[in-house]
């Protein structure tokens, strides 16, 4: 990548810190810290030196390291300014590298500049922004294995087996003239089921990786006062949601988000559903609709003292139809039941006491049972959708070249098609548009 400007960005987080980081990328790297610091340190080595103005004036002092590429993150000249972390002070010294000729950073484009200088794959760049962002330490370990390069091992050994097996079948094309069943001589069919199962295996971990980012939306809905505020307090295990005897006291909305095995859960803790004339009332009650439309799932709350009643069917029926859901049964510690569970009708009853925490055990596991989650502990790579949208595909293809064994020209085609798909996760056939929008959800210094 032909690069022929300079950029520079605060690399740490906002707000006050014991350390502050300005980084800068490019060819005034050494330039820049010549004037910054009176001269460039010897690449990789950490001096303790003096930030000065343009004037002489002391802006800080701390640690400078300067990178000569391609031995740097971005694969170009980088220079690493550490000093106190105080907001307005690492300002005033990224005011210096800009007046030196360096450009103020956009989000994510010192990891863009890795990705095009062949430092990280496209995988491996989309992981340093999860390894960020990550939510639970699972996330973060799953994060640490993409950013590792292990997603993409995997693959680039799918890669590898299917151009093979695409240069086999397109060579056999060439000599249509010999009397030979090269499609049964090669053992495509057995090499295509291979790769097949190879990539289901990699789906699966990936798709395992992809809730562990971005986990699912539980919506907790109900009439007023049949425990929702206090199961909501119960799950977030703190004080989120306001409990009092009196119906309606949810008006609004209320999100949290928690962790059961390192997936995030992320729970909507909603207004009762009654009919009533109060406007603020009306407008939480129309809200707790719109969250159930892009729910993962239920969990439907009703008085264990009266069961499930009109008014809960009524509610019912106005779910969507696919929506997973789970009945439960609170309030059981008001009777002296204990916490069981049932199957009725196909759909699965709990019976708990949000109050006391009774049967909270079978309702989480219930609800990592929805979510989809069977923990394969290494297997587990950080994936983001476009990961799982691009593993479809290529899955579809495969079953089609299945299809056309006997139809060299088409199979030879779809194997084409999936190693298309399959290359774009890694970066080697990507738009830059698909590039742009990655990047730009980055935060500016990295």
């Amino acid at each position: 990548m032909a690069v022929v400007d300079t950029i520079a960005a605060i690399a740490t987080a906002p707000g006050s810190g014991g350390i502050g980081v300005v980084r800068i990328s490019g060819p005034a790297s050494a330039q820049i810290a010549a004037a910054v610091l009176g001269h460039c340190p010897p690449p990789r080595h950490a001096a303790y030196l003096p930030f000065k103005e343009a004037d002489g004036q002391l802006i800080d002092s701390g640690i400078a390291i300067f990178y000569a590429g391609p031995h740097s993150y971005t694969g170009e000249d980088v220079l690493e300014l550490q000093a106190h972390g105080g907001p307005a002070l690492m300002q005033l010294l990224l005011l210096r590298c800009l007046q030196l000729g360096a450009r103020q950073a956009e989000p994510g484009e010192f990891t863009r500049r890795a990705f095009l200088n062949d430092k990280l794959d496209l995988a491996q760049a989309e992981a340093v922004a999860d390894v960020i962002n990550a939510a639970t330490a699972e996330a973060a370990r799953s994060a640490v294995r993409s950013l590792s390069g292990e997603f993409s091992r995997y693959i680039q050994d799918l890669l590898e087996s299917l151009i093979n097996l695409r240069m086999y079948v397109e060579a056999c094309l060439d000599f249509p003239e010999e009397d030979i069943d090269f499609i049964s001589q090669g053992r495509v069919a057995e090499k295509l089921q291979n790769i097949a199962d190879a990539l289901e295996l990699v789906f699966k971990g990936a798709r395992q990786g992809n809730l562990l980012r971005e986990g699912i939306q539980v919506v907790l809905v109900g009439q007023p006062n049949v425990g929702k505020s206090s199961l909501m307090n119960q799950l977030a295990g703190e004080e989120v949601a306001i409990v009092t005897p009196i119906a309606g006291t949810t008006r609004d909305t209320i999100k949290n988000v928690v962790q059961i095995e390192g997936v995030p859960l992320h729970l909507i803790d909603t207004a009762g559903l009654r009919e009533t004339e109060d406007e603020v009332e009306k407008q939480g009650i129309a809200r707790t609709w719109r969250a159930l439309e892009n729910a993962n799932a239920a969990l439907l709350l009703v008085d264990a003292a009266h069961g499930i009643t009109e008014t809960e069917k009524s509610i019912l029926e106005r779910l969507p139809a696919n929506l997973p859901k789970i009945w439960v049964h609170n309030k059981i510690d008001l009777h002296s039941e204990q916490p069981r569970q049932r199957e009725h009708e196909g759909e699965l009853h709990l019976y708990i006491s949000a109050k006391l925490g009774l049967g909270l055990d079978a309702l989480k596991a219930h609800l990592l049972k929805i979510a989809g989650w069977q923990p394969a502990g290494e297997s587990i790579f950080m994936a983001r959708t476009r990961h799982l949208q691009a593993l479809q595909m290529v899955q579809g293809h495969l079953q089609n070249a299945a299809v056309y064994l006997e139809q060299p020209e088409l199979l030879a085609e779809e194997l084409r098609l999936a190693q298309h798909v399959l290359s774009s996760i890694t970066g080697e056939f990507t738009p830059d548009d698909l590039l742009g929008e990655i990047f730009s959800r980055f935060c500016i210094g990295k």
